[in-house]
């Protein structure tokens, strides 16, 4: 039997923060008590905050070690490892790795790393220091989609689906000057260039997204696979969204569709690096609108693994709800929402999932992170 005590922590339960000690047996949390003492051979917290493991349900950070520069390809099983150094440092124990399947650019370094990032994350599972799933990020536009999707359908690492339709005038770019700025600057087109490529971005959609769409919540009832819907901008999207059994809205685009999806029962999902930095990229609702109209349920990093933590401890902060409601936020909630019940809390009989986290004045700090027990940053 081994065996983990953690005394003198500002222990972040579901309920309450408390000043306490936590007893781990055997990979799970066995005891979680009001005494602060030292018992002998404790880790001594020095006050510091005692969390659950984050869970992450939507990152594309991979793709970002998997193409670190424009035409750079790293290794996929090093880009892994990198990436997985990362989130593990960021105090995430559970990630569900974001991969695009279709692009709205035909030869984009996503579609070309897609089956290597898989295969690496699959290959590396036993080696790495979260727990790593997939999120397969439909693009529903795409013409090739159903044969990208058909290999990950039955795929064992898989646990969420979304779809997702970039088409310019819609959803997260309603607004074509902010999907002008986005692309151009991405891809370095001209304004002529750009024209043509917003016609045949429109001409796509028109030709694939509803049989596409279609196609994928056909495979994923079949299968079982939970959906999420993505960058939902009104009430019919939200409806959409119910209609096929999502579990997730990631990040409604208006205060309209967040409340639509409160009211059907979807979970609301945030940005985490939006919360942050107190507003959209796309120029679409903040974050921060959301959670003060109460209507942010899962934070998610996105686009950077530390802000994560760092919007959990600003959304408590700002007093817009209290810190075990913030950190469910990025623990209890996201876990539940996929099905994960044994991890998402400081509770007994859970997984012994924990994060040391310092608070300075200028942001919360990482300091040691255990996955089932055993100390993996």
């Amino acid at each position: 039997m081994t065996e983990l005590v953690i005394s003198n922590a500002r222990v972040v339960t579901r309920e309450a923060v408390i000043h306490g000690t936590v007893q781990v047996r055997d990979g799970l949390i066995a005891d979680v008590s009001a005494v602060p003492a030292l018992v002998p051979g404790a880790i001594d917290f020095d006050g510091d905050y005692l969390l659950p493991g984050l869970v992450e349900l939507h990152t594309d950070n991979l793709e970002r070690h998997a193409s670190p520069r424009p035409g750079v390809r790293w290794p996929a099983t090093a880009a892994v490892v990198a990436h997985d150094a990362q989130i593990a440092g960021s105090g995430i124990t559970t990630v569900l790795d974001a991969l695009a399947v279709g692009d709205v650019l035909e030869g984009s370094s996503r579609l070309a790393t897609l089956t290597a990032m898989a295969a690496a994350v699959t290959e590396m599972c036993g080696h790495l220091k979260a727990e790593h799933w997939l999120h397969m990020r439909c693009e529903v536009s795409y013409a090739g989609l159903p044969e990208l999707f058909q290999p990950f359908v039955d795929h064992p690492r898989v646990r969420l689906v979304s779809l997702m339709d970039h088409t310019p005038g819609q959803r997260q770019f309603a607004r074509l000057d902010k999907y002008n700025e986005y692309y151009q600057g991405k891809y370095g087109l001209s304004d002529e260039q750009m024209a043509r490529f917003i016609d045949d971005k429109r001409a796509d959609q028109a030709r694939y997204s509803a049989r596409h769409r279609e196609h994928v919540i056909g495979l994923c009832r079949q299968r079982g696979l939970k959906l999420a819907s993505h960058d939902d901008a009104t009430v019919d999207h939200i409806a959409e969204a119910a209609e096929c059994g999502s579990v997730v809205a990631e990040f409604p685009t208006t205060l309209e569709a967040a409340r639509a999806a409160r009211d059907t029962g979807i979970k609301v999902m945030g940005g985490a690096p939006n919360f942050v930095r107190g507003g959209s990229h796309s120029g679409n609702v903040s974050a921060r609108d959301l959670s003060e109209h109460g209507l942010v349920d899962i934070l998610s990093s996105d686009y950077v693994p530390a802000s994560l933590l760092h919007a959990a401890f600003l959304m408590a902060e700002s007093g817009r709800s209290s810190l075990p409601d913030a950190i469910a936020t990025v623990s209890a909630t996201p876990a539940a929402a996929i099905g994960l019940t044994d991890r998402g809390a400081v509770a007994p009989g859970l997984r012994a999932d924990l994060v040391r986290v310092t608070r300075t004045p200028a942001l919360p700090i990482v300091r040691a992170v255990w996955r089932s027990g055993e100390r993996v940053a």
